[in-house]
């Protein structure tokens, strides 16, 4: 048997075991079979049978082989060849261009071995992130992906399913694999993921990946880079007040080193994001702690992808009953960051003392009108809560103005709820508001001479102030 041993595997050798000729014939032997399986040409997870690669971008195919391996590529969508030489390192990365959304397509890679990727769509991919409520499906007995399970066939949605993993070095693979949404795989998976990619393809006709990476009571210092939170002293401090948890990490960066990282060369749509439960006790850094972890991820795609995020639901955490209003605040002030929009869900509670609500589903369809009009241009969607854009000071009362009420306010089963109103002491009172078009005045008979307006800012509000549209008014407050 021949076998040209390279010196770079001259470590190898194991001098002192082998001390006689048929044992240095057996070592050479297994030398050539080692050499042999580390020049297999090899994929990493993310790229496989049944995925979604993105539609009408340049993406990338990546993996490892023997160094200086020569690899080509084809695939079935056009007569484009592609050729690649792996690096020293045993490395290689290739760019193709893919069409407008279709399939199914094959694609295959030739090196010493060939690899046939089968089933392979081209659409659109979401990343679908966050803590516990993106989590969230039927195996915690959502009672929707249950009732949706028996109808989720469905081979215009894939899912890959990013396993819970820490590492304190960024990692370049995960243990998955791409699946075809079917009643099975779809009672395991984010029902919020599931939902939205389900709007979006039956909106849109295109196939949609779904990348499911997530962890339930997760802060989201653990899902941006340790160096951003290290580096800065405001979120080192905040993520030094971090409390451990023996169900998840609270380590800087340790989610994103493994379960983010290795996606990073897998070209993506945007992201859906359900987080900040974890980061209530810290709500003063959150601002900048979320648009840092949002550029963060941008930056390694080398994407300025649209990231689409869910205000967190009134719970009662039995606290200062106020905390959680300063991180929805935290929340809406991020949503001013490129490229962002949020969600606001104080309408689709069913029990304040369940840090889950159950309705997923209507959180999905409030995130895919979002990128439905935002992204992909569907006109006539309303998809923006109200918010507080100013307010003027009337005699004895407070005007407020709002953005995104097109058609005016409405409030559900009586006056609008949950504002406070406060004179130059700062003491807030409940106030009495009344709907005047597209504007709310504000008044007690407490304050003669009002100063500042609070709406819905407690840990459990759910006011009943909606544009004529059904989205529910943000919370706000015009003291400082």
């Amino acid at each position: 048997m021949l076998c040209n041993v390279h010196p770079e595997f001259h470590y190898f050798h194991p001098i002192n075991f082998f001390h006689m000729k048929k044992g240095f014939l057996l070592f050479g032997m297994v030398h050539c079979l080692v050499l042999v399986g580390f020049a297999d040409v090899r994929l990493p997870a993310i790229i496989g049978s049944h995925m979604v690669l993105q539609q009408r971008a340049t993406v990338k195919l990546w993996g490892w082989s023997a160094p200086a391996e020569k690899i080509s590529i084809t695939v079935s969508w056009d007569t484009a060849q592609y050729s690649v030489t792996a690096s020293r390192g045993a490395r290689w990365i290739s760019e193709i261009k893919t069409p407008t959304a279709g399939g199914p397509y094959t694609i295959t890679i030739k090196g010493r071995n060939t690899l046939v990727l089968e089933d392979v769509m081209v659409g659109e991919v979401w990343v679908c992130g966050g803590q516990s409520n993106m989590e969230w499906s039927a195996d915690q007995g959502l009672k929707q992906s249950k009732e949706e399970s028996p109808s989720a066939t469905n081979k215009k949605i894939r899912f890959f399913y990013v396993p819970k993993s820490t590492s304190q070095y960024l990692q370049d693979d995960v243990q998955a694999r791409w699946v075809v949404c079917n009643p099975e795989d779809m009672l395991h998976f984010s029902a919020i993921g599931y939902f939205f990619g389900k709007q979006v393809s039956a909106q849109t006709g295109f196939p949609v990946g779904l990348i499911n990476s997530n962890w339930g009571g997760t802060p989201a210092e653990v899902w941006t880079p340790a160096e951003l939170v290290y580096n800065d002293p405001d979120l080192r401090k905040a993520a030094e007040q971090l409390q451990p948890s023996q169900w998840w990490p609270h380590i800087r960066g340790e989610a994103y080193n493994a379960m983010i990282h290795p996606l990073t060369n897998f070209a993506i749509a945007g992201v859906i994001w359900y987080q900040g439960e974890s980061n209530v006790g810290t709500h003063w850094g959150y601002r900048r702690l979320f648009t840092s972890m949002i550029e963060s991820w941008r930056s390694a795609w080398n994407n300025r992808f649209p990231f689409y995020f869910v205000q967190i639901a009134p719970y009662a955490y039995g606290d200062t009953h106020i905390n959680a209003a300063f991180l929805r605040e935290a929340q809406t002030q991020a949503a001013a960051h490129s490229k962002t929009g949020m969600v606001v869900i104080s309408d689709l509670v069913d029990n304040i003392n369940d840090i889950h609500p159950s309705l997923k589903k209507e959180v999905a369809e409030r995130l895919a009108a979002y990128a439905l009009g935002d992204t992909y241009g569907v006109a006539g969607l309303h998809y923006k809560s109200p918010q507080y854009a100013s307010h003027t000071r009337e005699k004895g009362a407070i005007r407020i103005h709002f953005h995104h009420v097109p058609n005016g306010l409405i409030s559900k089963g009586g006056a609008p709820t949950d504002f406070q109103i406060a004179g130059s002491d700062g003491r807030f009172v409940p106030a009495k508001a009344i709907i005047e078009g597209k504007t709310v005045l504000v008044f007690s008979t407490e304050i003669k001479e009002p100063v500042d307006v609070r709406f819905g800012f407690t840990n459990t509000s759910m006011p009943n102030l909606f544009s004529a549209e059904g989205l529910p008014v943000n919370l706000f407050r015009t003291d400082q």
